[in-house]
């Protein structure tokens, strides 16, 4: 006979492979189960908003549905913010948790129905007749919506029995958004007409694009039109041709690459949400360019937007790149005739700022020099993710990982790094953090030790202070007290968890990872290097954001 807990983690174990989070009361039950008759592995972390962290970003780099999971009450609400970030970067994973018994809500009961829906996760309760069957339906919302979804176990049903575990129906997906209708294939054949008499159009590209595939349909347009590319810092390295990709739009951008975006006379965005951040605060585009959309949003997802269809992105480049082909349309030659490896050259700072520390920019190219080609970056929040997306080249989407940028919530980059490592193992994960979202992390800092190993690396941007509210809240004069952070001996806390720590003060502190990277990864251990960095060197894109707030 088999408990409830077990239906549940057999059915889940057929269609997720990885199970992230902590053991507790609520889930003891669903954790032995996963053990003792499974395949699946359970990766132990150190706090229950790293297990969702690293089920989120296994899912980001590539490694598939994986599934969180933790104990009631407390246990649960550590998780929101996290299950937060997940809802808004449309991140499909399972939360499974424990939850009230049936009978009602005890003193260390909360409302977890309602909590998961106020940051808009849905809940599906496992019943002792039909947990298998709720489990598959739960799985399915997750993809089919692409967002998490949290399956409750009740504390006095989870060792119940239920009977032997049958086989449940496979989880039915969508098939991708084809723009059938008349209305949607007028829009293509109107976004082709425009791109076949352009003189200088633009393919920009986000996470939307990679998702649905649509890599080298894109390569095929961009070749067909004659268009430059750039991407949404989540969409780095869509495009298969990268001698004509501007890189990263908004402030995270080159200055010269951005300025021929502005020059394009027809853009074409595929897959990326236009937010704030990638459309430099709407002055991304010059006020005369037709910008066109193709996503699965229902609507256009910025003013800027002239016209739009609502499609997969692979099959509305096919249609588009067929309809050019069809009226004979000849490349543009623009992106022939500019410089394009110039204009994405980055400022390449100074070895020391005024104030004798590290200029982040310097330290950024030096670290780029050394790194492994086969890396997975991840990257917590802070003013420091300028650095990471502007110096470090990534292969594909699914190797820059930001979980926590669409929450605008720090403190998951440690608790990313095993998601990472597991989903790509035979990559180098570098993890790019600050100070302030590392402590905040630090209980995760022994988890991405031990998964990671030698294979893991760990830039902190050290600047004693929380470095975004420095630059925007410390220069309109409020108190910097609350803003600064006595500097933390990051090296050493890596040393006590069995990694080897650097406290990198001058470039030529850095050859050690030169000599970290040239050892097998069996043969080394996890590195961190502590980056003491200077807080009065602000990254573009916080110049942006000061610049709009002033």
């Amino acid at each position: 006979m088999s408990s409830v807990s077990a239906h549940v983690a057999v059915t889940l174990a057929r269609h997720v492979d990885h199970v992230f989070g902590v053991m507790g009361n609520g889930n003891a039950h669903f954790l032995d189960a996963i053990e003792r008759r499974t395949d699946a592995v359970f990766t132990a972390v150190r706090h229950e908003a790293g297990g969702v962290v690293a089920a989120d970003a296994f899912h980001r780099a590539g490694g598939g549905l994986a599934a969180a999971t933790a104990t009631y009450g407390a246990g649960f609400t550590n998780t929101l913010t996290a299950l937060a970030e997940s809802v808004q970067a449309h991140v499909p994973l399972l939360l499974v948790v424990g939850d009230e018994p049936t009978s009602g809500r005890r003193p260390w009961d909360v409302d977890q129905i309602a909590m998961a829906s106020a940051v808009g996760a849905r809940t599906y309760t496992a019943g002792r007749t039909d947990a298998a069957a709720t489990t598959v339906i739960a799985i399915e919302h997750a993809l089919a919506y692409r967002v998490p979804v949290v399956l409750a176990i009740p504390y006095d049903v989870a060792a119940r029995e239920a009977g032997e575990v049958s086989d449940a129906p496979l989880p039915a997906t969508p098939a991708p958004l084809q723009p059938a209708s008349a209305y949607a294939r007028s829009a293509v054949h109107e976004m082709a007409a425009a791109l076949a008499v352009a003189e200088r159009p633009l393919l920009l590209a986000g996470r939307g694009a990679w998702l649905s595939g649509a890599s080298d349909v894109l390569g095929e347009l961009a070749a067909a039109t004659g268009a430059l590319t750039a991407t949404s810092a989540l969409g780095r390295g869509v495009f298969p041709d990268d001698r004509y990709d501007l890189g990263v739009t908004g402030g995270f951008g080159a200055e010269r690459a951005m300025e021929l975006v502005r020059q394009a006379d027809v853009a074409v965005v595929f897959g990326a949400s236009l937010n704030q951040f990638t459309m430099r605060f709407g002055e991304l585009f010059a006020p005369g360019t037709r910008v066109y959309q193709v996503d699965t949003a229902p609507t256009a997802t910025h003013p800027n937007v002239g016209g739009f269809v609502r499609a997969d992105v692979a099959a509305a480049a096919r249609l588009l790149v067929d309809d050019l082909r069809a009226t004979g349309a000849a490349p543009s030659g623009w992106r022939e005739s500019v410089d394009v490896p110039a204009a994405r050259e980055q400022k390449p700072g100074d070895d020391l700022a005024p104030d004798g520390r590290l200029d982040p920019r310097s330290a950024a190219r030096r670290i780029a020099e050394l790194l492994p080609e086969d890396r997975v970056v991840v990257s917590d929040g802070g003013h420091f993710i300028g650095w990471a997306n502007m110096y470090w080249p990534v292969a594909s989407p699914d190797r820059m990982i930001m979980v926590g940028t669409a929450f605008q919530s720090i403190g998951f980059g440690f608790a990313s790094v095993p998601g990472a490592a597991l989903a790509k193992p035979g990559s180098t994960v570098v993890l790019t953090t600050g100070d302030g979202g590392g402590l905040m992390a630090l209980a995760d800092l022994e988890s991405a030790v031990r998964v990671a190993g030698g294979r893991g690396l760990a830039v902190v941007w050290n600047d004693a202070a929380y470095g975004a509210e420095v630059n925007l809240y410390g220069l309109k004069g409020l108190a910097e007290a609350p803003m600064r952070i006595p500097e933390v001996d990051f090296a050493g806390l890596a040393a006590a968890v069995g990694a080897e720590g650097v406290a990198v003060r001058t470039l030529a502190d850095l050859d050690r990872l030169a000599e970290w990277a040239a050892r097998p990864a069996e043969e080394r251990p996890f590195l961190l290097l502590d980056l003491r960095i200077s807080g009065a060197v602000i990254a573009p894109y916080q110049q942006e954001i000061i610049r709009v707030n002033s």
